[in-house]
């Protein structure tokens, strides 16, 4: 009996051990993986605060008909939107520091969801400029935080493609839901547009409950302030390249209507914008598969394209199809490029990267306006011809910035600048 005992004892033993082993590997397995349903929330986050901000841009002759103002005011509910998200991003991201993750994210995206409420409704132009601009400091307040969202839903050796997946929203806005939206507008209304916005919203709000894991926010000993943060090595450089990329981007994106029409192709707008959200789309892939060893590599090599889309554009844009080729490079130059950023400034910032992503949200949003701004200018004085030169021009002090910054700010390792 003894005997038989000790049989059965010896035989039960290694079974079990295999079995806690193996359920070891399962758990180590599936800390490994991208929680991809949540990480697809935020991208839905993205998408939809992204095409938010530019809808009005192809809905302005029906909505300034409704508000009664000129289609130049307008406009500036696009502008007003960049400056609710460009002054509010750092002060509320300091004031909210404090808050759990999720609460905090949910709060934006309600607060979201309310201000294209009441833009789908109003019929006054100045209830329509405030609701937008509400509607930019809740994007604001979620841009700030989704990136460091992602990261800390990820094994370190897969955050960057966890930002990447977060940011593909960026996009699909741009090569989808624009066209999408103004032909809602077009066919149901502006105001039906505006609406869908919010039922989007809505059930991102159930989706974000469900899915995606709640996250505390920092503790007072472990805050930093916005601007001794400026200090770290690597934030002075990634915020400069950002600022001066997106402004470089911005110039040609907010008029490449107008320089289209310019070259004999204004009737292919809808199809110019197309390929470029599809190479975005190729870019964002590369660049999520890649960016946790090549982080500096791809920054190069971003810079470069949009280099020589922006060089093909100002000698060889009297051919259509050198027109495609240059918007399918700046597509593919420019489409991993917020991963890239906000992945350069999550690892400079560290234990600060919540700060540092207000502070790029902020710089981001003010390189928009003043994209517009200058294009705006540029146009008037010398003409769409300024826009590739101009490009490059910027170009420049962005590429040496990223080569002088390959200790911090653009590692050539990656790891290296992970704290």
């Amino acid at each position: 009996m003894r005997t038989a005992a000790k049989t059965a004892a010896k035989t039960t033993a290694p079974t079990t051990g295999a079995q806690e082993q193996e359920q070891e590997q399962e758990q180590e397995q599936e800390q490994q993986r991208l929680p991809v349903l949540a990480l697809l929330a935020l991208a839905t986050a993205v998408f939809i605060t992204s095409l938010t901000e530019t809808l009005p841009a192809g809905l302005l002759p029906a909505m300034s008909a409704e508000l009664g103002v000129s289609e130049s005011a307008t406009g500036q509910t696009v502008t007003v939107y960049a400056i609710g998200t460009a002054l509010t991003a750092i002060p509320l991201t300091a004031a909210t520091a404090a808050w759990r993750r999720k609460r905090l994210l949910l709060t934006s995206m309600a607060l979201f969801a309310v201000a294209n409420t009441v833009t789908a409704f109003s019929s006054a132009y100045p209830l329509t400029m405030a609701a937008r601009f509400v509607a930019g400091v809740a994007a604001g307040l979620a841009w700030a935080l989704l990136a460091g969202y992602a990261r800390r839903m990820a094994p370190a050796h897969l955050q960057g493609k966890a930002i990447a997946l977060a940011m593909a929203g960026i996009p699909v806005a741009l090569a989808l839901g624009v066209p999408a939206g103004t032909f809602l507008g077009e066919t149901l209304g502006w105001r039906v547009a505006f609406l869908i916005m919010t039922v989007l919203t809505v059930v991102l709000l159930g989706w974000i409950t469900a899915a995606v894991p709640d996250f505390p926010g920092q503790r007072r000993e472990a805050r930093t302030r916005m601007l001794p943060t400026l200090r770290i090595p690597g934030v002075a450089p990634v915020l400069f390249v950002t600022l001066v990329f997106v402004l470089a981007h911005t110039i040609l994106y907010t008029f490449i209507a107008t320089y289209l029409d310019e070259l004999g192709m204004g009737g292919s707008t809808d199809v110019v914008l197309l390929v470029f959200g599809a190479a975005s789309l190729v870019s964002i892939w590369a660049v999520g598969s890649h960016i946790n060893r090549r982080l500096r590599a791809l920054t190069l090599a971003s810079t470069l394209l949009v280099g020589v889309a922006a060089a093909l554009l100002a000698v060889l844009s009297d051919s259509p199809a050198m027109v495609y080729l240059a918007v399918t490079l700046w597509g593919l130059g420019w489409g991993g490029a917020p991963t890239l950023l906000q992945t350069a400034a999550g690892d400079a910032g560290g234990d600060s990267g919540d700060a540092v992503q207000a502070m790029l949200v902020t710089l981001w949003n003010a390189a928009m306006a003043g994209g517009g701004v200058a294009g705006g200018i540029l146009l008037g004085l010398v003409g769409t011809t300024s826009f590739p030169w101009t490009i490059l021009l910027l170009l420049v002090p962005v590429l040496a910035v990223v080569i002088a910054a390959r200790t911090h700010g653009f590692p050539a390792m990656r790891g290296s600048a992970i704290r």
